[in-house]
């Protein structure tokens, strides 16, 4: 018990880390998923901080989609590094530009994302991707 509360050495690292990888890719298809919702994207493009935009729904159906298609990329570890770095463009710009930067208050939640994203580039997938099986040295 000591040796493993106590102990500096990862405990169960490449399954804990897809794990993890699995977990956040399908909170981001369930938020992404609202780009299936017309009502929602709608009401989204309303927002405040899409108003000076250009197009406001084209805004909005991008991150959405953003979300949607590096969830599922992440859920199957496909591409992994890439989709991370699409987490972290799409949820940093919600958290610092939509969002306040509030990143310690009320903008945490995207914020978490994009610190899950940093860790996906920095570990990689973990194990149970495709980018193990496709991508592997030999």
């Amino acid at each position: 018990m000591k040796k493993f509360l106590f102990s500096p050495e990862p405990i169960w690292l490449n399954n804990g880390i897809g794990l993890i990888r699995i977990v956040i890719g399908i909170f981001l298809v369930y938020h992404g998923a609202e780009i299936f919702e017309a009502a929602k994207m709608k009401e989204y493009s309303t927002w405040d901080s899409f108003k000076n935009s250009a197009s406001p729904a084209t805004m909005v159906y991008l991150g959405k989609g953003a979300e949607f298609v590096s969830g599922c990329l992440l859920v199957l570890g496909f591409l992994t590094r890439v989709a991370s770095i699409v987490v972290i463009g799409t949820l940093g710009y919600i958290a610092f530009f939509i969002g306040h930067g509030k990143v310690w208050y009320d903008d945490q939640h995207p914020f978490m994302f994009v610190l899950f994203g940093l860790l996906f580039i920095f570990a990689g997938p973990g194990s149970w991707s495709l980018d193990k099986l496709l991508f592997k040295r030999s």
